[in-house]
């Protein structure tokens, strides 16, 4: 092909791209206005727009009235969401170029567009990791499933940046097996910021890394959060005292976010042991993990890695079913090595896993929705997704450990 005619090509593709992403952001636009919500988003939207113009911190009583003004019309009454800021500072990179958008909805349909974009990347970059190339039907399957599915919309909807943070670690995952390790580092350092859902990632990294003398990604990750501390400090030198008070705080006005708060919420002081047994029994099963997955490579680093993101759901660290986008990698590592295994008989395992856990959680959500300021998700969604994750991957551990690993630098998938 003539280079003028690689230039026509890529010329189509991009304007194919504009006008798809355009048609997109129209049809978000639309629904952000007939459809009111997205306030995962609006918070962090309000805070940073009115850092930016008044300095004022987005931690701050202030900033808080505001978000509750846009939301309530009023202050916030007691029993109510408070919409708080509870992200570190440098989160504020994400939502600066909507901050500079002065429509809430406008803004919203954006960064909707790019959620939806990370969705679609999501799943792709979960084939890429692992050499799979289903067929075109299943694939537009995946792709599907993550659009439409309970835990892709959820957050969509919400505007949740933990669809952002996903696609960061699953690309940093990426980059790690191809020993890229420089980007690899920067990209988790981002993915931080929303640091409770990564946290237990991020120290089984570390210590992979230190085993396996991986010393450039240790080196760039710590460098780039180094950068994003530093640069929050001088924007506000006591941000991260502000921040650590809201997410201390952030427990009191939300839902149960842990499975011990779950189980209290429903059994009390029963509820509350059983936890602790629930905590310390995945606290011991994830170390031994750890530690006989110290020196893996291939497709046993990445099963070590999916359970770490599947464990920190279950482990009394806070979080909520709307980040269970969480668990999407997992669910498509595992599928992917049954469809190794089973090869026949595969497709219709994997369509019916997907229509059970799409039909299932939705029907399970509509039945026990409470209405508020938005739609309130029922604490039982806490369970069903990653326990389902949790028993497909320990049904392939045992291929995982005892097949032919990836070599980082190979090219090759050997089951």
């Amino acid at each position: 092909m003539t280079s003028s005619k690689a230039l026509q090509k890529w010329t189509i593709y991009v304007i194919i791209g504009i006008v798809s992403l355009s048609i997109i952001t129209l049809v978000n636009f639309q629904f952000s206005k007939s459809s009111p919500g997205g306030t995962d988003f609006l918070v962090h939207w309000m805070g940073t727009r009115n850092f930016f113009q008044t300095g004022t911190s987005p931690y701050s009583d202030e900033t808080a009235l505001k978000i509750q003004t846009m939301v309530y019309g009023r202050a916030v009454q007691a029993g109510e969401h408070e919409l708080r800021v509870a992200y570190p500072l440098y989160s504020i990179i994400f939502f600066a170029p909507f901050a500079l958008i002065g429509d809430f909805n406008l803004a919203r349909a954006i960064w909707m567009t790019l959620l939806e974009i990370c969705l679609i990347g999501i799943v792709i970059v979960s084939f890429r990791m692992t050499y799979w190339k289903p067929k075109p039907v299943l694939f537009g399957l995946f792709i599907m499933f993550g659009l439409v599915s309970y835990n892709g919309v959820r957050p969509l909807i919400n505007g949740n940046a933990v669809i952002v943070v996903t696609f960061l670690v699953l690309v940093s995952l990426l980059l790690m097996r191809d020993e890229k390790d420089e980007i690899a580092g920067i990209l988790l350092a981002f993915s931080t910021i929303k640091p409770q859902n990564v946290i237990l990632l991020v120290i089984f990294l570390l210590f992979w890394a230190i085993a396996n003398r991986r010393f450039k990604f240790i080196g760039y990750f710590l460098g780039t959060m180094l950068v994003l501390v530093g640069v929050s400090t001088l924007l506000i030198p006591d941000w991260f005292v502000q921040n650590l008070r809201e997410v201390i705080r952030y427990p009191s006005y939300n839902p149960p976010g842990t499975v011990g708060a779950v189980l209290a919420s429903w059994w009390g002081e029963v509820g509350s042991r059983f936890s602790y047994v629930i905590t310390g029994v995945l606290a011991v099963l994830l170390g031994l993990e750890w530690w006989l997955g110290r020196r893996s490579s291939g497709n046993y680093f990445l099963w070590v890695a999916c359970l770490t993101l599947v464990v920190s759901q279950w482990i009394g660290i806070q979080t909520d079913p709307g980040n269970f986008i969480l668990l999407y990698p997992a669910l498509f590592f595992a599928i992917q090595l049954i469809s190794k295994r089973w090869k026949r008989s595969s497709s219709s395992f994997i369509i019916s896993l997907l229509s059970i856990i799409t039909v299932g959680i939705w029907i399970l959500f509509l039945v026990t929705l409470q209405k508020s300021y938005q739609p309130i998700q029922n604490s039982i969604l806490f369970f069903p997704l990653p326990l389902i994750v949790f028993i497909l991957l320990y049904w392939i551990r045992w291929w995982v450990v005892n097949s032919k690993q990836i070599d980082f630098s190979g090219k090759m998938f050997e089951i």
